[in-house]
């Protein structure tokens, strides 16, 4: 759907996913136009949920995190979700040391994400 060269983001279903293309992320530059094409997605779809799919990054920097707080606190305010998939071991260190492993979930891969956030089957009858 909307491409930018560093993010892609697509809907799948009533789920907002959103790819990141680049190894590094880490210019003021780039993420001025990462958290525009994300605040421009989420009020353009206004999704309840949000997979944000970390697979082909390494490394990103602190501004990153103020980013993934702000979409957070938002879908939060209006009632939604947002989950990580697929983030390496490095970065996973970044969200321990910062608390933030206590505000989001983590998945391996965007369709274990995807899973988490589906409707549930009610098995009792």
């Amino acid at each position: 759907m909307n491409q930018n060269g560093m993010v892609d983001i697509t809907v799948r279903g009533d789920v907002m996913v959103v790819c990141f293309n680049a190894a590094s992320i880490s210019l003021a530059s780039g993420m001025e136009k990462i958290g525009r094409t994300l605040h421009e997605g989420i009020a353009r779809i206004r999704p309840q949920k949000v997979i944000i799919d970390f697979t082909q990054v390494s490394f990103f920097s602190s501004l990153m995190l103020g980013l993934l707080v702000d979409v957070w606190r938002r879908l939060k305010d209006a009632g939604g979700k947002v989950v990580i998939s697929g983030i390496n071991p490095t970065l996973t260190r970044v969200f321990r040391i910062t608390n933030f492993d206590k505000v989001f979930e983590f998945y391996p891969d965007t369709e274990a994400a995807f899973q988490s956030l589906s409707p549930q089957m009610d098995t009792q009858g």
